[in-house]
Order: structure tokens, then C-alpha cells, then sequence
């Protein structure tokens, strides 16, 4: 929401698709729960309308089709992704819509398919730096398959040239920035990615994809299989997108985007088993355990649970392990549900020591907070306390700037005592707040009020790049 609020589309540091989207869905729907959970359900949608199509593509009838679109419903990766606004559920999309293109092409052998491709791979762009890894894997794909006759054509390459003008505001605001993306990597390599152990990326794929088996059939099924040498290209690019993200490191939902198009895929084969005896038992059973599968694991992907109720069911079902954070740390409840908690009250423990405040010193009061998750909720709820916006020194809150203010008095959100002793002659305690299920960052924070600043915060500011 910040993003949008700031949104300059050539100098952003962050692909800006998110913040457009943002921007806009305020702007037509308010920003209502459900005005915000729309745009993700919708996309999240029709992932499951491009698996049902992928398998009609591939000769499926009815039964394939409705096998590949609740494949696609019974999976906590899809379900989670498309209740969350964040930059997921797009990437899966546009990779997706791109998967398919390539499929379309095997069938149609329509060269005009490449510039959907490039479309999709484009606004892919405008939405993760993860979608190079998919143009990569398209390339490799069309180097080892007799696909590569196709690069003698002008297709694939008016392909990439779409597909890099769609997404060049996120290359040129890396340009105009200095390219803070490679900082990003290195710290989330460092901090979480280091921590991927490829065992576990593979071990991760069938607790979040209920057809986990289904897509590896599809899997086969193009790259080596019955399907043809036609979709060969669309086989080769799903799997060099995996094994390509396992050896990045890459986090077990990474891979989610090459799923929807291999469902329709393997239910096509799956729909195809013509074993009289065999044939209904393979194919109902196969949807008797997916329905088994949502129906446990439902609460994994919709926050369907009170907070107690989901660290009670975690234990019951043996999977404390999905309540590992990013960086290892062991938490109550999965880590996407606990940074839902916490966030308002935080802001009216803001508020209240804001109010607190003499009127002559509120008047020159700034807010720092020490991560864009608190920065992001000062901003969003605190008009209705009458807050100004926070600033942080995080992420793309580092590039907003630090406001006007010089920062003579400023109340200090999620920082710890000592931080700023070189800062301000002194620093109070003003404020608590605590939740037992939110992460443990964000668990029990203090507020202090600065006072006696030795700089000015302009001054300050540049020094504080990268700071946390």
C-alpha cells in the first residue's frame, strides 16, 4: 500500500506491478478487507480456469478438465497465495499464462503464440524479478529440443524484446537506483535462502500441492511422454524452471507458478486411462484423496482457525514444522497468519503515546519504525488516529526519504533501548505491546520518545541505508 502511495514507476526499487495494483484497487474498490482480497482471489481463479484449460488443450474432456481445476483448488500453496495481497499470487500468474502460450503453440504451431508469451513474461516482469528464472528456462528448453528451429525465426526473439518492454520500468528503476535488488538477493540468500536444502524444497511440494503426483505425470507427460514432440517445449520449460529454483535455493513455493499448466497436463492423462476394470477406480480415487487432502489441510491454506485453535492443530497433525519462519525460527502458527495479528494494536499504542504528548511537541514529532511492517501499519491505519506517516529506514521505506521533520522529537516503534544513544541525548520508554501469536519480532515491542537529536534526521538518513 505504501508502494503505491509512493509510486514513481521508473524509480522504484521493487518490480512496481504490487503497487500499481494497489493503487488502483483503492482507488476503484476502497480499502475494505474485502475490496483488498479481491485482486488476489480473481488471479488465484484463473490459475484454476489455465488448469482446466491446459488439459482441454491437451484433449481432456469434462473430467480432466474439473480434475486439473480442483487440483488446483485443493492446494494450501494456491489457496494461501490467493487470500494474501502480495506479489505471489501475480508471479504465479503470469507464469502461468506464459506456460500455457507455449502449450497453445505446440498445438496451433501459430507463431503469433511467441507474442503471448512475451506479453505475459512481461507483465511477469512487472511483478517478480523471479520470472527471469522462467525466460531462462525457456531458452535452455529451446536449445535442447528440436524446438530450437524456432530461433531461427524472428518469433522468439520479438518475444524477449516484448517481454523486456513491459518490464523495463523494473530494470530501469534498478538502473536509476543503482541496482538495490542485488543487496536484496544477498541479504535474503544470507537470511533465508542459504537455509533452503534442496530435500527439503522437494519434501515441501505434495503438503502444498494436492496433485503433487498429478503434476509430475503432466511433467512426463510433455517432456518425455505420449503427449507429442509438440509440447516438448512446454515440458522442458516447467522442469528446467524447477530444478533451475532448487538450485538457486529458492523457497518451496517458488516453484508454484509451473503447476497449473502441468495439472491439466497429467489429469489429461490421468482421464485418458482406459482400463476397463482399473480406469474409474485410478480416476475417482485420485479425487477421493485430494478431498481428503482439503479437507485436513484446509487450515494450512485459509485462516479458517482462531490463533490457539491453529497451534492445537499444528500439534495434532504433525506439522509444527510449517510454523518455521523464513529465517528458522520455530513459531506458534505458520508465519503468513501470525504477521496478520498485531498490527492495530500496535498503531493505537502509537497513537496513544502520540496524544500523550504536549501539543507544542506533537506538533514536531516524527515516527520511526524499525521495519516496513510497522511502517506499513502506521500508515494504513494511523488517518484515523490522526498519525502522520512513519518513516523507516528499511527497504523500499529507506527510498520514500525521511520526511520534512527535522526529528527534534521523535517516537522510536520496535527499536530496542540502546539503538540510538549515539542519536538523541535521551530516549524514554513510552509504550508497550504485546501478542503471545504474532512473530517473534513483533511479539513485544517498546516505544521510546526521542528527544535532543545530535543531527537532524535529512542528515542522519543517507548513513541509515541498509541499516536493519
Amino acid at each position: 500500500m505504501a508502494m503505491g502511495e509512493h509510486l514513481r514507476l521508473w524509480h522504484m526499487d521493487f518490480p512496481p506491478f504490487i503497487a500499481m495494483l494497489s493503487e488502483t484497487t483503492r482507488f476503484l474498490l476502497g480499502d475494505s478487507l474485502v475490496a483488498l482480497r479481491l485482486p488476489p482471489a480473481l488471479m488465484s481463479t484463473a490459475l484454476l480456469l489455465i488448469a482446466a484449460l491446459a488439459a482441454r488443450e491437451l484433449g481432456g474432456g469434462r473430467f480432466a478438465q474439473g480434475l486439473a481445476a480442483f487440483s488446483v483448488l485443493a492446494s494450501t500453496l494456491f489457496l494461501r497465495s490467493g487470500n494474501l495481497f502480495q506479489p505471489v499470487v501475480i508471479d504465479q500468474l503470469f507464469w502461468s499464462l506464459a506456460l500455457f502460450a507455449l502449450l497453445r503453440l505446440g498445438t496451433t504451431r501459430d507463431p503469433r503464440w511467441w507474442l503471448a508469451y512475451g506479453a505475459a513474461a512481461g507483465l511477469g516482469l512487472l511483478a517478480k524479478f523471479s520470472l527471469l528464472v522462467f525466460g531462462f528456462a525457456t531458452l535452455v528448453a529451446l536449445i535442447v529440443t528440436r524446438e530450437r528451429r524456432w530461433l531461427a525465426t524472428p518469433w522468439p526473439w520479438a518475444a524477449g524484446i516484448l517481454a523486456f518492454v513491459i518490464g523495463s520500468p523494473s530494470i530501469i528503476g534498478q538502473i536509476n537506483l543503482g541496482f538495490p535488488v542485488l543487496t536484496q538477493m544477498e541479504d535474503l540468500r544470507s537470511a533465508q535462502l542459504a537455509r533452503v536444502s534442496a530435500v527439503a524444497f522437494l519434501l515441501d511440494q505434495p503438503r502444498m500441492v494436492a496433485g503433487f503426483a498429478i503434476a509430475v505425470v503432466g511433467a512426463v507427460g510433455l517432456g518425455f511422454g505420449r503427449l507429442g514432440r509438440r509440447y516438448r517445449l512446454a515440458g522442458w520449460t516447467a522442469m528446467l524452471a524447477f530444478a533451475t529454483l532448487i538450485l538457486l535455493h529458492g523457497k518451496s513455493y517458488y516453484a508454484g507458478p509451473v503447476y497449473p499448466v502441468l495439472l491439466g497436463a497429467g489429469a489429461a492423462m490421468i482421464a485418458g486411462i482406459k482400463a476397463a476394470r482399473w480406469g474409474p477406480v485410478v480416476r475417482w480415487g485420485v479425487v477421493g484423496i485430494m478431498a481428503a487432502y482439503l479437507i485436513v489441510l484446509l487450515p494450512m491454506g485459509l485462516p479458517v482457525l482462531k490463533p490457539a485453535t491453529m497451534e492445537r492443530y499444528l500439534v495434532a497433525i504433525g506439522l509444527q514444522s510449517a510454523a518455521r519462519t523464513n529465517v528458522g525460527a520455530q513459531e506458534r502458527i505458520p508465519q503468513d497468519y501470525a504477521d496478520m495479528l498485531n498490527w492495530k494494536e500496535q498503531v493505537r499504542e502509537v497513537a496513544r503515546v502520540y496524544d500523550a504528548l504536549p501539543p507544542a511537541e506533537r506538533r514536531r514529532t516524527a515516527i520511526l519504525a524499525s521495519n516496513y511492517g510497522e511502517a506499513g501499519a502506521i500508515d494504513f491505519y494511523g488517518p484515523a488516529y490522526g498519525l502522520p506517516n512513519a518513516r523507516s529506514f528499511v527497504g523500499s521505506y529507506w527510498f520514500f526519504g525521511p520526511g520534512e521533520l527535522p526529528g527534534e522529537v521523535m517516537i522510536l516503534h520496535g527499536f530496542s533501548e540502546d539503538d540510538f544513544n549515539e542519536y538523541f541525548e535521551s530516549a524514554t520508554t513510552a509504550g508497550h505491546v504485546t501478542h503471545p501469536y504474532a512473530v517473534n519480532e513483533q511479539r513485544d515491542l517498546t516505544i521510546f520518545v526521542g528527544r535532543g537529536p545530535r543531527t537532524t534526521l535529512q542528515d542522519a538518513w543517507p548513513g541509515w541505508e541498509g541499516e536493519n
